[in-house]
Formats: C-alpha cells, structure tokens, sequence
C-alpha cells in the first residue's frame, strides 16, 4: 500500500482531487473530528462526509477511536489493518505519520513532520496533482507480514505447500532491566544497492529444494520501541525449510544489506556502526 498524508488548510480538498487519479483501492482516513461514512465501492452522502472515489473513508472521533471501517488502536495500526487490502491511503490532517507529506498553508515547516515531504503549497490548487501521483508510486510502500504472507500464498505453488513461516522483528526498548530505554531506532538503506542485495538474497533462497517463496522487507525512517522493523515470509513445502530458510533469510538480511542503524534513548543517540 502507497501512503500520503495531507496536511494544512484545504487538505480535505487536495484529497478528494488525489483519491479521483489514483488507480486502484484507495482509502481514505480523516484525521480530524469530523465523521466521515465508511463505505465500499459507492459513498452514501452522510451528513458532513467527503464525496470522493475512495473504496474505504474513516474519521478519527472526538474521543480517540476511529469510526467507519472498525476500529484501531492507533495511526500504525491503521496502516497496517489497511495495507493488505488497499493499494492506496491517504491521511487527511495528520502529521505524524512517516510517510510522504504534503503541507499546506503560509505557515507549513516541513522539518515539522517526520515523514519525506514531496510538495508545498499555500493552496491545494497549487499542487500538481499528476506529479504527486508519480511521486507517490515511486515512494517506498507500506508493508506489513499479513501482506506478505497473502502474497506468498497466492503462489502457484502454493498447492504443494505444507508451511508458512514468519519473522518479525522489532524495537527493543532495553536487553536488561537497568538499561537506558531506547525510544526509537532509524534505519537509512543504501539506495539501490540494499534493494539489489535483497533481491539476491530471496532468489538464492528461494532455489533451495523444498522452498517455493520467499519474501522480506526492511522498513526505513524512524521506528518507535515496540513497533516492527522486518519481515522474512517463506512458503516451503515442509516445516524445516520454512524454518532453516526463515533464520538464514534474517541473518543474511542483517549481515549482507547495506542498512543503517541509528538508536536514541533517553539519554544519547549514536550510530551503531559508530559507536566505541
């Protein structure tokens, strides 16, 4: 799933403008108080709502909890619940999310939000709406492990599979009781090449007997303690390729693909390949 947040004034209308060009499932989160209806394929005209070709809206209420299409603990939640089954999102008036932005207004900072910023405007007539549509394509996605597991299991050889195996990995906020806390972690890829290195790695895995997919994905930018950082899905044939290629697939990701870690706690940030 392609993500974009729209921030400032006159994103609702920037929005519906994006959410008409896109190709695709598209879904469509208010992140005001106002109540946006939830649908799929047709908007019912409910009082207040954003006529716009989205397959799915929400709104965040006055209380916290999302309504519409269920309801999530929170913004990464959202994402993740969405992602398996949308090609894109779009978030309207949220700005903490690490995803591309585009900020509105006189006023809009883009070292304001933690996301790539792609355009800035005062207006949202200003913004080239097909530029931001070829920017977002190009952008890294969302993925989560629910989307790749559907992905493997989609595979032709699906049939002949006995096991799925999965791996996660995530912040850790300390390895011992008494150790500063780790807020967050960033990891920068090395453009190109980390995505080359990755391929190679899941090919070559993937040519073990018994091993029919294999899929990973790294996420980059700011990650908080607690949220998930990695993923390897395989499809073998049995448990003990599922498993053996799983660990093989996570240790080569960490030891061959040029990523780089930066980690703060609460009392320094340093690089992990820098540090004494």
């Amino acid at each position: 799933m392609q993500p974009i947040s729209i921030v400032g004034p006159g994103a609702s209308d920037l929005a519906r403008s994006l959410a008409d060009r896109l190709d695709g499932r598209v879904a469509v989160v208010d992140c005001g108080e106002r109540n946006v209806a939830a649908r799929r394929g047709d908007l019912d005209g409910a009082e207040g709502g954003t006529e716009m070709t989205a397959e799915t809206t929400l709104s965040l209420a006055a209380d916290g909890s999302w309504t519409g299409r269920g309801r999530v603990d929170g913004l990464d939640d959202l994402l993740d619940g969405l992602a398996p089954d949308h090609d894109y999102l779009v978030a309207v008036g949220e700005s903490r999310l690490r995803v591309p932005t585009v900020l509105l207004g006189e006023d809009a900072e883009p070292s304001d939000v933690p996301g790539s910023v792609v355009a800035v405007a005062d207006a949202p007539g200003e913004v080239e709406v097909d530029r931001l549509v070829a920017d977002l394509d190009d952008a890294e996605p969302w993925i989560t492990r629910e989307a790749l597991v559907r992905r493997v299991e989609a595979s032709a050889d699906a049939d002949r599979a006995g096991a799925i195996a999965t791996f996660t990995g995530r912040v850790r906020a300390r390895d011992a009781p008494d150790d500063d806390r780790t807020t967050h972690l960033a990891f920068e890829k090395y453009e190109g090449v980390a995505a080359e290195r990755m391929d190679a790695i899941t090919d070559e895995l993937t040519e073990r007997d018994g091993v029919f997919e294999v899929r990973m994905h790294h996420r980059t930018g700011v990650i908080e303690a607690g949220e998930d950082i990695v993923f390897v899905v395989v499809l073998a044939g049995h448990r003990r390729e599922a498993f053996r290629t799983v660990e093989d697939g996570i240790d080569r990701l960490k030891d061959e693909v040029p990523i780089f870690k930066k980690e703060a706690t609460e009392e320094e940030e340093f690089w992990l390949h820098r540090r004494d």
